[in-house]
């Protein structure tokens, strides 16, 4: 028998919401995340003078890379607000296969900042080389630069990790709404708990009811 703190690890999340809730909105605030960065790569396509260097022989050459780049940013960006469409709407109507792409999404995103805490553990000097590429007014650039290089990794994992956990705990309320939505939809058999130790398991309602009576026994005569 399930318990009742499993049953409710299993279906709810955040806040205590259902996990059918959690994705709905998970997948809401990632479609306005990715609107926004649509709009904005947007208004830079309409107004590419912007992006134009004309103080180097390769002007031509980086506006067309700026160009493309902007072009495939748009086109993920696309895609993202239709994988979390789907995603929201699957949670919504109970179609669990409509989660999938959404979940896969969660998993590559999880293992690309796996890579990326693996890389800072490996190459640690990858931060003081990403440290001087930022612009000379970012802010505390020079206060983050000056310190020891094994406190800056410390403090770099230590981001990373939390947000490794944030990620695998949001793959986990996806995961969980799948399995739900999964559930409802199998109607193999009705479970029915008679006492703590023993169950039964009956057929659906549907079953039962399709299947054809008993032939009545035969009409007594008397001898």
């Amino acid at each position: 028998m399930i318990s009742l703190w499993d049953r409710w690890v299993s279906t709810s999340c955040c806040f205590c919401c259902h996990v059918r809730t959690g994705t709905i909105i998970l997948g809401v605030w990632y479609m306005l995340i990715n609107a926004v960065v649509l709009l904005i790569l947007l208004t830079a396509l309409n107004d590419p003078d912007q992006y134009h260097l004309t103080s180097t022989e390769l002007a031509n050459d980086l506006d067309l890379m700026d160009d493309a780049n902007m072009c495939i940013a748009t086109a993920i960006s696309l895609l993202m607000i239709l994988i979390c469409g789907m995603a929201t709407y699957g949670a919504y109507k109970q179609l669990a296969a409509w989660i999938i792409p959404f979940f896969c999404y969660q998993i590559f995103d999880f293992a690309l900042n796996t890579l990326v805490a693996v890389s800072v553990v490996v190459y640690p000097s990858t931060i003081q080389d990403y440290l001087q590429q930022l612009p000379g007014n970012f802010p505390y650039k020079e206060e983050i630069m000056s310190m020891n290089n094994v406190c800056l990794v410390l403090i770099v994992l230590l981001f990373i990790g939390c947000i490794l956990v944030f990620k695998a705990y949001l793959i986990g309320c996806v995961w969980n709404c799948y399995r739900y939505v999964s559930g409802r939809g199998n109607t193999e058999v009705l479970v029915y708990v008679t006492t703590n130790d023993t169950t039964v398991l009956l057929p659906p309602y549907d079953e039962t009811m399709s299947t054809s009576p008993k032939q009545p026994p035969p009409p007594y005569t008397s001898a």
